[in-house]
């Protein structure tokens, strides 16, 4: 079962309802055609950072929904370090109330990162909601850094949880979502080639498949 937390929250709804979706639709209507590549294109005419938030959006609430279906085989003592294989330990740091990377578990480690995200989402400077209202000049930098950090969960998954994904049936569900989510970071340069190396077979793997 889905456990509910006060950190996992759906987003919030963009006032621009119209123009987000337009560019829900475009992405569902090309990912259904099955080439990815299409699917996470730019589409002609479209602002980039309202692209980037859609997407943010999206992939924040599907690793929610991923990882809440695990969340009772994630604790403290069977994970009691946030990690992505044997090789890959992440520190936490907000760089606001955490300034110096501190070691946590990995239910800890995702709880807190989740919140943060949503507290982007909900800061109207960062995700504006208004029709026409800019986003900040750094909202590329930010973009960056929720994705490194959503990759961070699915490498968690893969690494430590992917064989209870398979018992409750959910396999197919994670390998689509993370074969969408690849495409969009590569086909934006979001995260750098280092952050993607506990996952660099499946996405070897998962690039050579697409046509």
């Amino acid at each position: 079962m889905f456990k509910k937390s006060r950190t996992f929250r759906l987003q919030k709804v963009r006032k621009n309802d119209a123009q987000q979706k337009q560019l829900e639709e475009y992405a569902e209507a090309t990912l259904g055609s099955g080439n990815l590549r299409s699917a996470v294109t730019l589409p002609e005419g479209e602002n980039q950072n309202e692209w980037f938030a859609a997407h943010i959006a999206d992939f924040f609430n599907q690793i929610n929904m991923i990882y809440g279906t695990i969340t009772e085989f994630c604790t403290p003592q069977s994970c009691p370090v946030m990690t992505a294989g044997p090789k890959y330990e992440y520190h936490w740091a907000d760089g606001v109330t955490v300034k110096k990377p501190i070691k946590l578990s990995a239910p800890e480690y995702i709880e807190r990162m989740m919140s943060w995200i949503q507290k982007q989402i909900d800061n109207e400077e960062v995700f504006p909601t208004e029709l026409g209202k800019p986003f900040p000049k750094n909202f590329p930098s930010i973009s960056k850094t929720i994705f490194k950090r959503l990759f961070r969960v699915y490498g968690h998954i893969y690494h430590h949880h992917f064989n209870h994904i398979s018992l409750l049936g959910e396999e197919a569900h994670l390998n689509t979502s993370f074969k969408h989510f690849i495409f969009f970071v590569i086909e934006f340069k979001l995260i750098e080639k280092k952050e993607m190396i506990p996952l660099k077979g499946l996405i070897k793997t998962l690039v050579k498949n697409q046509k």
